[in-house]
């Protein structure tokens, strides 16, 4: 059973790279193997924290420069070695400047190699668009041998951190830098290959994930004041996606709406709409980032300026209901 978080923690906001840090800290405590290989972010990404935990973990961190290439690379002759080793930037650097690696060497080799950057999605702020990333999910979803975790919070974070951690090969962990609302229980433990059901309706679906989660609630609090039953998925591993789920859902509300921090091309909604289309077809809608860069902003600004707010996952989920009943 799946622990919520309570009222109280509700009513905080932690950022899902918060959870980096602390979380390594953890798994060497718990006698894992771990390093961590960084570049010249180790503040940012919160991997400092883990450097400073004790003299035995300040030995387990390697900062590689400005230079995500050899980064990679680094991790992946860790990995060789017998350890488990997590790679942290930003993520327009992290997966976009290492892509050649994390492909060749990483993921061609299958090995113990965890990517993890923080500050994905237009959350960046204002760093504008090009740290905004946008694309990583479908670049790291394409590869073969990776998995693909995007937590909503920051316990989802830490969950994800562990699982990744504790399954061989190579796993993507999607982190943002802005604070986001709780939703799970500080000790909630995931799984990967499952979505979660955080919120029960029958008029329509909406799947999300990351940021998306919060907008999806609140999406679904507009909906029920006009008397519109809306489920809320958090699909926490897009992949491997969680089809039965999905499919239950679908089946039940008869139409679907995804929302994602980054473009409609190639992340969640692709996976959804792919599942779907195999195997119970029905109207969904898309909101995400129409094929376009951000730009530098407040990140609530930005989410209002890109339509990646609740007021728009409410107006996708009426017009998927219309074509639902216009079928």
């Amino acid at each position: 059973m799946i622990r919520f978080a309570s009222e109280e923690e509700r009513a905080s906001k932690l950022a899902t790279r918060a959870a980096y840090g602390p979380t390594l800290i953890e798994l060497a405590d718990a006698g894992l193997p771990v390093v961590a290989v960084d570049a010249d972010l180790t503040g940012s990404t919160t991997i400092a924290k883990f450097a400073a935990s004790s003299p035995e973990n300040a030995k387990r961190v390697f900062n590689a420069g400005i230079a995500e290439q050899n980064m990679t690379d680094v991790a992946a002759g860790l990995a060789l070695t017998g350890k488990i080793a997590f790679t942290g930037s930003f993520a327009v650097f992290g997966c976009g400047r290492a892509y050649d690696q994390i492909r060749n060497t990483i993921c061609y080799a299958n090995l113990n190699v965890k990517i993890c950057p923080t500050h994905a999605g237009i959350s960046v702020g204002p760093d504008g668009g090009t740290h905004q990333m946008l694309e990583d999910i479908a670049l790291m979803r394409a590869l073969p041998n990776m998995r693909v975790l995007v937590p909503a919070d920051h316990s989802a974070a830490r969950a994800a951190l562990k699982l990744a951690a504790k399954t061989s090969g190579p796993v993507y962990v999607r982190m943002g830098r802005a604070s986001v609302p709780c939703v799970y229980a500080s000790d909630v433990e995931l799984e990967i290959g499952r979505a979660y059901v955080l919120r029960e309706g029958t008029d329509v679906t909406i799947i999300a994930c990351g940021v998306e989660i919060k907008e999806a609630m609140e999406a679904a609090d507009m909906l029920a004041a006009e008397g519109i039953s809306a489920e809320v998925i958090d699909a926490f591993s897009v992949k491997p996606l969680d089809a039965e789920t999905i499919i239950a859902s679908a089946s039940k509300t008869g139409c679907v709406v995804v929302a994602e921090e980054h473009s409609v091309m190639g992340g969640l909604g692709d996976a959804v709409s792919q599942c779907l289309v195999r195997n119970h077809p029905v109207p969904c809608e898309f909101v995400g980032m129409d094929d376009r860069f951000g730009k530098s902003g407040a990140f609530e600004e930005l989410m209002s300026m890109f339509s990646l707010n609740a007021k728009t996952i409410a107006k996708a989920a009426r017009a998927a209901m219309d074509r639902k009943l216009s079928a």
